[in-house]
């Protein structure tokens, strides 16, 4: 009896088209929440952020000559360090515009960081990243990322907030039933999102993140009919715009104190680039070895060429306006999950979100999913970065019985979670804010560094 086919796309095979829209469309989806909530927080133009992650995308595909299926999406690292620049009494005066030009500079120069983090791989080699680099501290950084994300995505999974200026359509008397009404729509899309991902198979069973969040919205609906409880956000940006309106571009005004500000930033998202890349080697070339394709895809040792395209992502998105970002680990996931590392779906997908970025009728129609419906995903989605963590480690065979590697992982947990959760995500440290994430992977990696001085070669 002949065993079922394993049912995936490699990064270098095509779906046929019109399983090619509903792949890119859900990776539009998935991308869209951290995506727009980045900007939200920091006050970046929404349209204008959907814009940029796309045209970053798609130049991150063409540096890496298409070898690294990744999307590129805003940072959530950045978020403190933008924030706090353009709430600064020093820009007080300026226009938001000018203030988002302010912050563009320093967004352009933190690509700097990984592009000369990118050359030092290519010239030295993986092992000389990997040095500063291991599975202990990668493995450790993806886990902090994916539970530092934990309260976001509770937080939205009971939000009954429904536009940007944290408005409420409900009275104060019906707050607790609406706040009931969220966690059922929430539960709805988590329950049935993991279920598809589980129990579905074939074509289906590669659209659980797309099936989830429409289930989730059509309770919502039902809701909103039943209780007249409207939990679906609108768009305050979208007010006044015609159908079509081109996102609002602004150009980088040069400053240092967004170079001070911004750049150092950078240092955290290169242990979660190289988390990624290895989280995709392995699982892109779990698929080969299923499918039988005998082709060893060898991401892992483009690391240093995803750091370069990395750094060209953080440069166009930061010259035209958007914020700084990462690849997206979200997408991963969702990768992960249906199994499609199809390179060209990931090219439509940057298309898709540009053209989106354009269409004001299509932005209203995805802003308004309920924050509710997001929430249940994301617990879904940041609970997998965190297992990808371990994913990392466990395939790596770090050792988790050394000392050495006990006290690198203990320290960046709890420096990444304990920033996160005592101090809201900046840790004060002799004056300046530190990000979490920043301060658990710069801790980990010169702990790892003295740790390592006159150890012995296996």
């Amino acid at each position: 009896m002949q065993k079922n086919p394993t049912i995936g796309y490699l990064p270098d095979e095509r779906p046929p088209f019109w399983k090619l829209i509903f792949y890119a469309i859900q990776q539009v989806i998935v991308m869209f929440p951290a995506t727009v909530t980045v900007a939200l927080i920091t006050g970046f133009h929404i349209s204008t952020t959907i814009f940029a992650s796309g045209l970053a995308t798609l130049c991150f595909l063409l540096i890496t000559k298409g070898q690294i299926p990744l999307y590129y999406g805003s940072s959530f690292s950045y978020i403190a360090a933008i924030g706090g620049l353009m709430a600064s009494d020093a820009l007080a005066s300026h226009t938001l515009n000018e203030k988002i030009a302010i912050a563009q500079f320093g967004i352009i120069m933190s690509g700097f960081i990984s592009i000369a983090a990118g050359l030092v791989v290519n010239r030295f080699g993986r092992d000389s990243i990997e040095k500063i680099l291991p599975a202990s501290i990668t493995g450790s950084i993806a886990m902090v990322i994916g539970l530092t994300l934990a309260g976001n995505a509770l937080g939205d999974a009971t939000s009954i907030v429904v536009d940007g200026t944290g408005a409420i359509s409900v009275a104060e008397a019906d707050i607790a039933l609406a706040t009931n009404m969220a966690w059922i729509i929430s539960l709805v899309t988590l329950l049935t999102t993991v279920i598809f991902s589980v129990y579905l198979k074939g074509f289906l069973g590669q659209l659980p993140l797309l099936l989830g969040p429409l289930l989730g919205c059509i309770v919502a609906y039902i809701i909103k009919l039943a209780t007249g409880i409207d939990l679906f956000r609108v768009l305050p940006e979208a007010i006044g715009r015609g159908i079509v309106a081109l996102p609002e571009f602004t150009l980088p005004k040069p400053t240092w104190m967004a170079v001070a500000a911004i750049m150092p930033i950078a240092l955290a998202t290169i242990p979660e680039s190289t988390a990624h890349v290895y989280q995709l080697d392995i699982y892109v070339n779990d698929l080969a070895k299923k499918k039988g394709v005998k082709k060893n895809y060898n991401i892992a040792d483009k690391l240093g060429l995803n750091l370069i395209g990395d750094g060209i992502g953080d440069m166009v998105s930061g010259f035209i306006g958007g914020p700084a970002g990462t690849n997206y680990g979200e997408n991963i996931s969702a990768m992960a999950i249906t199994k499609v590392f199809s390179v060209p779906v990931l090219i439509l997908a940057s298309i898709v979100a540009m053209i989106i970025s354009c269409f004001t009728p299509l932005i209203n129609i995805i802003y308004s999913i309920p924050t509710a419906v997001i929430g249940g995903l994301e617990i879904y989605l940041f609970g997998a970065i965190a297992a990808q963590g371990i994913a990392i480690m466990i395939e790596k065979k770090v050792d988790l019985f050394s000392s050495k590697n006990i006290a690198v992982i203990a320290t960046i947990m709890i420096i990444g979670l304990g920033g996160q959760y005592a101090f809201g995500g900046n840790i004060p440290f002799f004056g300046i804010d530190v990000p979490c994430v920043a301060g658990a992977a710069i801790f980990g990696i010169i702990l790892n560094l003295i740790l390592s001085i006159g150890e012995k070669k296996h």
